[in-house]
Order: C-alpha cells, then structure tokens, then sequence
C-alpha cells in the first residue's frame, strides 16, 4: 500500500556515553514543500531518553514517518545468530529487549555490551586480531553495496569516527522502548493508520539530494539550500547547523519526497526471515 503520512522526521542518533549528546539531531517537515525544521531539545542538547519521549508523544498528535540512522539488528541470515556462540534470541523484537535488559547504562547507552558482556565479538583496535574477520554484514547492507552503494560500516566494527556499533545497539534499546506503541517496519507490516518508524540511512538521502558520493556533508546554506531544492522542498532559511543537523533536514525532505512510492515499501530482496531477523534500510530497492 502507499503509506498516508502526514510528517516526516529523520533522526541523526548517537550512541555516545553520558546523557546529553551533541551528535543527536531531529528534523521534521509537514506534506507539501515547506523546508523542514530543526526540533529543539528540551533544554537545549537531546538526550536519548527525551528523544523516545519526543517521539511517543508527536506519534499520537499526526501520523508520522519517524526515521533512525542506525542499524536496527546485527546481521543473522550469514551465520544463523547474531553473536554467534553466545545464547541470544533468534528474532529482533527478542533481541532488543535482550539488549534493554542486558544493559544498565545511563540513557539507553549500551557500551557495555560491547565492551563487557559480549566483547569478544567486536574489534576495538590491532589488539583483537585480523579486522577482516569481524567485518560481517547483514542482507540488506551487502545488497546495497552490490548495487554501488557502498561499503556500509559493520555493527561489529567498534574504532574509529565512522563506527556504527555503539549507536547501533543504543538505538535498539530505543526501539524496545518505542515498538509497544509505534510499529517499526519491517519487523512490523505498515499499519492502516498512524504512525511508523523506519530505519534510514542518510547518506541515500544525501545522494538523492544531489551531493557526490563520498561527499555527503553540507557545511554552508547555499549546499543544503541546492539539497533541498532538489528534493522539492522550500530552503533552508534559519540558522546554519551543524553537520548533525544538515543531515537531518535533508532527510526528512527526502523521506517526504519517496515515502508515497509503493517500491521502496516491497524491496526483492527483502524476505519474512530478514524482515523478521535483520530488517532493512528504508531507501534501499
């Protein structure tokens, strides 16, 4: 079906440590071509928490497309677990209340997964052996990078400024959190009515939007003005943000512009057993 939202939120997330993130960004725009718009934090920095509180909230006041940049789930379809070895559920849903429970870490973080209770399956540095072996990719990511997409980053790669592992994982204690009340596609079929969340990946955007591959960031208004236009949308006339925040806007305009067109809702390659274990990026067809 085509879906029938009526606002768009794209969501630059962070899986840092502590309880106030710079790195978290929220960007949201109505149907029809005005420019999206920043939402400002409550008392000025977002926490995650206050995130999965802003969302449960505007979720009940319009139907909304929410959109995450991380990745929902580990990979299972390759290797049949998602922390081969070690006992964990077998489906995302199980997965991400195993990961609530496991972790204690103040606002939904969940370093310690990688670093304490299940550390041997991520790489941190040289010390941990070949890098290559850790690099494991979930069904989605490895179609992506067929069709010239790129090599996407690995939930299992923990080093360096790209990593995905410590947001990733953050992000699904979110999740756990948000599902009773939100549906997340496509863990979850697209709802008759309401609201949805979806996991997105803000480089596509970014590439939609015109910006080179390898080049998706946009440090002045006149880059995120041309992004914008390209994508059918109103500029940018506020303040210039930070790249957190430049990302954001451009996607929640893209997710405006593609969420009515009924194939990036039934991807091929998209099975029930990766729908149900690995989920999909919204965006890729």
């Amino acid at each position: 079906m085509t879906p029938r939202f009526t606002r768009f939120a794209a969501i630059d997330w962070s899986g840092a440590k502590g309880a106030r993130h710079k790195g978290i960004a929220v960007a949201i725009c109505n149907i029809g071509q005005d420019s999206p718009e920043l939402v400002q934090a409550p008392g000025g920095i977002w926490s995650r928490q206050s995130v999965v509180d802003w969302l449960l909230a505007s979720a009940q006041h319009a139907p909304t497309l929410f959109g995450f940049d991380f990745s929902f789930a580990p990979p299972f379809i390759a290797r049949g677990a998602y922390l081969p070895g070690d006992p964990t559920p077998s489906n995302a849903p199980a997965f991400w209340a195993y990961v609530n429970a496991l972790c204690d870490d103040p606002d939904l973080g969940a370093a310690s997964l990688l670093e304490t209770a299940h550390r041997r399956h991520f790489y941190f540095g040289r010390a941990d052996g070949t890098k290559a072996d850790f690099m494991h990719n979930r069904a989605c990511e490895i179609h992506y990078n067929a069709g010239g997409g790129g090599k996407p980053s690995t939930v299992y790669d923990a080093i360096g400024a790209a990593q995905v592992a410590k947001a990733s994982f953050a992000g699904m204690r979110l999740l756990h959190h948000v599902r009773p009340y939100v549906p997340v596609w496509p863990f979850d079929p697209m709802p008759t009515a309401g609201s949805l969340v979806v996991e997105i990946y803000t480089s596509i955007a970014a590439r939609a939007a015109g910006r080179p591959k390898g080049r998706s960031k946009m440090r002045d208004l006149p880059a995120i003005k041309a992004a914008l236009t390209t994508l059918g949308s109103a500029p940018y006339a506020a303040t210039l943000p930070d790249d957190h925040g430049a990302d954001a806007l451009v996607t929640a305009a893209w997710m405006r512009m593609v969420a009515p067109d009924p194939q990036f809702w039934t991807p091929a390659a998209l099975t029930p057993q990766i729908a149900a274990t690995e989920g999909w990026t919204f965006g890729v067809i």
